[in-house]
């Protein structure tokens, strides 16, 4: 049997649920044919692993789970609407009841086979010892970047349960609302990727400043990046403990590296965070994301992670064959491409299935959904990716 026909004779299998708003919680059956094969699909009891879950783990499943990066955030009506009650993102963000919420807003409308917490990979600079606002119209301000020995002694451990307890708490009742019928998802920010931010004093265009700290003072650097990994070992250890099924590490800013400094700077960081978490949660799974990270993919792949997530200017093809079958991919649709018509997301997510293959894949963006992306386009692609038959 082939891994995924997509011609247009062979489209049954791929075409979406007639309707978007019928529950999943409603028994069931589709049948769809697959070269003289049928699969039946069936209500998937309380008690079944979430569909993400059994992915990674390449089980035989009968369609790539999806949820979509960003998911829950400003291109929904409900959000915006949120939004004008509370203006602060941090107001939005360090509320457990807020951050429930807000998590669970997507879940509602589109049923994603992975719920994400809404947080911001900054939040644990405060219990850092790391002054931070993220500002309207101008994102993350660092107060203090520090610059020298001195200013990173000042930093502190992390202690999730002192400094975020929302965050736990959120995890919980996350895990309580949703159940198995979704992977409940947390996240983190990569050392390199956090220290960058820090020393930038916020987001950066050209990095000049922790390019500076790495090429003139690299052992400064690397003592910030310790204290990060460290920390970030603490914090997924948390997210896990508290409900979290699977962790996503979002090392954005490390594809700003060449592949050297990217050995030095970020790749043994993120060993020790795999290593470590492993000892202690040996089968949650990790997913690492790093925006245009073709350049990297192998590096990627030595970390030691579940899945890796690829941007959409990779060929999602040629990156399984890259990093192997051996790991779990996930992504990697353009996020533009939900401005286009319905038709061309419907064929741009068959060709991203096609390529993937049916084993260890994860239907996703190759980065955050944007903003002004139109809400009915979102449900589209979800409509579309959950109809799928493999």
């Amino acid at each position: 049997m082939s891994i995924l026909q997509l011609s247009s004779s062979s489209l049954s299998f791929l075409s979406p649920r007639k309707s978007l708003s019928s529950s999943p919680k409603s028994p069931r059956t589709i049948r769809c044919s697959l070269e003289g094969t049928t699969v039946t699909e069936r209500k998937v009891s309380a008690t079944t692993e979430p569909l993400l879950l059994r992915a990674v783990k390449g089980e035989v499943i009968d369609r790539p789970p999806v949820w979509l990066m960003r998911q829950a955030g400003r291109y929904m009506k409900s959000y915006q609407t949120l939004c004008e009650k509370y203006p602060s993102f941090r107001d939005r963000s360090e509320n457990a009841d807020l951050v429930v919420e807000i998590s669970l807003q997507p879940w509602k409308v589109f049923k994603p086979d992975g719920v994400i917490l809404f947080s911001d990979i900054l939040t644990p600079l405060s219990g850092m010892n790391i002054p931070f606002d993220i500002v309207k119209g101008k994102g993350p301000i660092i107060f203090n970047p520090p610059q020298s020995a001195a200013d990173v002694s000042q930093v502190r451990e992390f202690v999730p349960e002192e400094s975020v307890p929302y965050v736990g708490e959120a995890l919980k009742r996350l895990r309580n609302e949703v159940g198995n019928e979704a992977a409940v998802l947390g996240f983190v920010g990569a050392p390199f990727t956090l220290s960058s931010y820090v020393i930038e004093g916020g987001s950066s265009k050209n990095f000049t400043q922790i390019k500076r700290l790495a090429f003139s003072q690299p052992k400064v650097l690397h003592a910030l990046l310790q204290k990060f990994t460290t920390s970030m070992i603490t914090y997924i250890r948390y997210q896990a403990d508290s409900g979290a099924q699977a962790v996503q590490i979002f090392d954005s800013w490390a594809t700003e590296l060449s592949p050297v400094d990217f050995e030095e700077f970020s790749l043994p960081y993120l060993k020790q965070i795999v290593e470590a978490v492993k000892q202690t949660h040996p089968n949650l799974p990790l997913i690492l994301y790093a925006s245009g990270s073709g350049g990297l993919l192998e590096r990627l792949a030595r970390t030691g992670v579940d899945v890796v997530s690829l941007d959409w200017t990779v060929d999602m093809a040629e990156g399984r064959d890259r990093l192997g079958r051996d790991i779990a991919v996930q992504g990697n649709v353009d996020p533009g491409v939900l401005f286009g018509s319905k038709e061309f997301i419907t064929s741009r997510i068959e060709d991203t299935v096609k390529k993937a293959g049916r084993d260890k894949h994860i239907l996703n963006l190759g980065h955050g959904i944007k903003v002004g992306t139109p809400e009915e386009n979102v449900a589209h692609f979800f409509e579309v990716a959950q109809g799928i038959r493999y």
